[in-house]
């Protein structure tokens, strides 16, 4: 490799701090552990998205090879100041966001991804990386724009956001923000967690990032197996 070339082909990266794990009680009375991975956790990432891009449905196919691009950009140091939270329950991998820093005052959230669905999992995600973007890094606001119907319901409608003008960085939809005080105005009702998370549920979280198999995947997203996207 052309280490001089690469050196000038990687972006310089912004200071940022890390995002303290904090637990979850789901409906169910399952943990979801909600933490930050670094670039080390791309390759197993990517083989919990695979599945996804094969399924029209929700379109989960443009979410899909939209998120893998990204992370793989991430990992390969193609994408600038780039993080990615991720949410686990005993271990397993059920769901994925990511975001990256525009300026010291806007990021721009990227991809939510739910491998589990109907336990809110995608919308706990969504408001952890807010969370982590407006608390942490300080941000007067996120730009936001949506890919599917679920996405505007969730994100638009439910935070009442801020309409942009001009083009998110994905295209598509009108962008929206949610601003600082959007944020502390949803906060309570929308952002969920404690910390710390007990030390035994952060050393399981820790330990392995689990993926489901490809059938179990595609049986998590459309609540039926294979046969069903054929």
């Amino acid at each position: 490799m052309d280490m001089e070339l690469e050196a000038y082909l990687r972006p310089p990266e912004m200071d940022m701090p890390p995002y303290p794990a904090k637990v979850i009680t789901l409906a169910t009375g399952g943990k979801l552990v909600v933490r930050q991975v670094n670039r080390d956790a791309v390759p197993r990432l990517l083989q919990a998205v695979r599945p996804t891009l094969e399924v029209p449905r929700d379109y989960y196919d443009i979410v899909g090879v939209r998120l893998y691009a990204e992370l793989l950009g991430w990992y390969r140091y193609r994408v600038r100041d780039e993080f990615c939270l991720i949410g686990q329950i005993d271990g397993l991998l059920v769901g994925i966001v990511n975001t990256r820093a525009y300026s010291p005052e806007v990021d721009i959230s990227l991809h939510t991804l739910a491998i589990e669905r109907g336990l809110r999992i995608g919308a706990h995600l969504f408001a952890a990386k807010m969370e982590y973007s407006i608390e942490y890094c300080g941000r007067e606001e996120v730009l936001i724009t949506a890919e599917s119907p679920i996405g505007f319901r969730r994100w638009m409608i439910e935070y009442d956001l801020e309409k942009r003008e001009g083009q998110h960085e994905l295209g598509g939809a009108t962008p929206y923000a949610l601003t600082r005080d959007l944020y502390y105005r949803n906060k309570e009702r929308l952002v969920a967690g404690e910390r710390p998370v007990p030390e035994e549920l952060m050393q399981v979280a820790e330990r392995e990032i689990i993926i489901a198999s490809e059938e179990d995947i595609l049986e998590k997203i459309l609540g039926a197996k294979r046969r069903i996207v054929q």
